[in-house]
């Protein structure tokens, strides 16, 4: 065996022997990229919208289904498994169906009688699809004066909650493949409402849609969505994924 080979073997075991003396070396290097602040403060999340948040939760206190089984559930989970010491406490308050104005019509108690620390909002396609399918003239602007209601609400009552806007998103199939055009049209206009908004109130926005056409390349969009508008589950921990990197940014 050549000296070279010799030194190197040496220094592999001397390099085995520190980390099992010293496993959190090894632990601290696994950890995930996208992690909370270990400040020892406890916090409330609270996530709000449509079916994609709801994931079909329970409205009870079945912790079996109480988070919903989309990406609200697999963050609540991954935060709770990395964290089990934090007080940090999750609320999911999505609800099938919801507009921009059914969020309003209960934002009091499904909202701000919760004092979230950290809010994410995900609202805006039942908005559009109401347009294209039942010919509901509320405009992108009237959706904007709504938003902005109840973000204006939400920091006079919790002036230190952290705000994150998720940007709605689609992909051509399912309803959406029947009229792609007008679907991107006015889903666009909500989006750049959203993005707006996000920086007059100093929220962190979530730039979805464009990460949905990326994933398009790694596979087909039915991968990712279904019906063009409701996520499958790789869709769901693509949303996570992006929430994660959003709250390392926050903090």
């Amino acid at each position: 065996m050549s000296n070279s080979r010799r030194a190197f073997l040496k220094k592999a075991s001397l390099a085995g022997a520190a980390a099992m003396a010293t496993p959190g070396l090894v632990l601290a290097s696994e950890k995930d990229e996208h992690y909370l602040p270990d400040d020892g403060a406890g916090k409330t999340f609270l996530f709000q919208g449509d079916s994609i948040t709801d994931g079909g939760r329970s409205f009870d206190k079945d912790w079996n289904h109480v988070y919903g089984q989309g990406y609200a559930y697999l963050i609540t989970a991954r935060i709770n498994f990395d964290y089990p010491g934090r007080d940090y406490q999750f609320f999911n308050r999505g609800i099938s169906g919801n507009t921009v104005n059914d969020l309003a019509a209960r934002w009091q108690k499904d909202t701000l009688d919760i004092k979230p620390d950290v809010l994410t909002i995900l609202i805006g396609i039942n908005d559009v699809h109401r347009v294209i399918t039942q010919g509901d003239k509320t405009t992108a602007e009237d959706f904007g004066h709504a938003y902005e209601l109840l973000l204006t609400q939400t920091i006079t009552a919790l002036p230190n909650v952290k705000l994150i806007l998720l940007e709605p998103f689609i992909l051509p199939v399912g309803m959406v493949n029947k009229n792609p055009e007008l679907w991107t049209a006015e889903v666009q206009k909500r989006q750049a409402v959203i993005k707006t908004l996000a920086a007059k109130f100093n929220a962190i926005y979530v730039p979805l849609q464009d990460v949905f056409n990326k994933a398009t390349q790694k596979a087909k969009a039915d991968h990712w969505i279904w019906d063009g508008i409701h996520p499958m589950p790789a869709g769901h921990e693509l949303i996570a994924r992006e929430w994660m990197k959003a709250v390392e940014k926050m903090y």
